[in-house]
C-alpha cells in the first residue's frame, strides 16, 4: 500500500499541461540518409518476403523519395 501525503490546497502547485512536450509532430530523419539495396534485401528476408532485384531498385528510389520530401 502505497503513503498518502494529505496537504492543504494552498501548497499545491498548479502548471499547465503542454501536449507537444510529450507528442512529436514528426519523426526526425537525419538528412542525407540513403537506404541501400542491401539493407532492404535484408528486411525482407527476415519478414520472409519474396523480392526481386526490380522491386528493391524500385522500393529503394520511393523510399529515398519519399525522406527526400519529409
Amino acid at each position: 500500500m502505497k503513503k498518502v501525503e494529505v496537504v492543504q490546497a494552498s501548497k499545491v502547485e498548479v502548471i499547465p499541461f503542454v501536449i507537444s512536450d510529450y507528442v512529436h509532430a514528426h519523426i526526425e530523419v537525419p538528412e542525407g540518409q540513403k537506404v541501400s539495396k542491401k539493407a532492404l534485401k535484408h528486411l525482407a528476408k527476415e519478414n520472409g518476403l519474396i523480392y526481386s532485384d526490380e522491386t528493391l531498385s524500385f522500393a529503394k528510389k520511393l523510399l529515398e523519395a519519399y525522406l527526400a520530401k519529409r
